[in-house]
């Protein structure tokens, strides 16, 4: 199966938490039907991307990432590649490589949100991340490091959160809890 087979799969298999999340995964699943190149950084100006929220392995602390572009705290996640087999898999990966914790284990393999932002991406504007967004635990002893894309690399309790996360961050933070 490809990857685009596999997202569009995913995606319509998933069940949405509410009637925003339900619009934008009608959104991805039409965006995917329309473009075969739709997981693909060339595909402008929209284009699926994966990302990982990271917990610790008792779920009490969050790890962020400042990212190096932007300032700004986000969890880890970016472009699929040629190399993904599975959108989780994509995930995954950007989660190992920006967190430089090898041992992730994400909680299933299905997505937990989809949040749509804009980006500076591509010759095309206004172009949009359309991200699918999955939860990973950390093992106790794993020890995060900063990667090219971070500024930083930081664990933060649930009641210590930096200012300035995105209201969609803080929920997929709060809908986790109940994972």
């Amino acid at each position: 199966m490809s990857l685009h087979a596999d997202a569009v799969r995913v995606l319509t298999q998933w069940h949405p938490p509410s009637d925003c999340q339900r619009e934008l995964q009608s959104t991805y699943i039409a965006h995917l039907r329309a473009h075969p190149d739709g997981l693909t950084r060339g595909c402008h100006p929209d284009h699926i991307t994966a990302s990982t929220l990271v917990f610790s392995h008792d779920r009490q602390r969050v790890l962020l990432n400042l990212h190096r572009k932007y300032s700004i705290w986000v969890q880890f996640g970016g472009h699929c590649e040629p190399g993904d087999a599975t959108l989780a898999a994509a995930a995954l990966r950007e989660a190992v490589e920006e967190s430089g914790m090898a041992t992730l284990r994400l909680l299933g393999n299905r997505p937990v949100q989809l949040s749509t932002h804009e980006v500076p991406c591509g010759p095309v504007r206004p172009s949009h991340h359309l991200d699918v967004r999955y939860v990973a635990v950390a093992p106790p002893d794993a020890i995060a490091a900063v990667s090219d894309e971070s500024a930083d690399v930081r664990w933060f309790a649930r009641e210590g959160l930096p200012n300035g996360l995105d209201r969609p961050l803080l929920e997929l933070i709060d809908r986790s809890r109940w994972l």
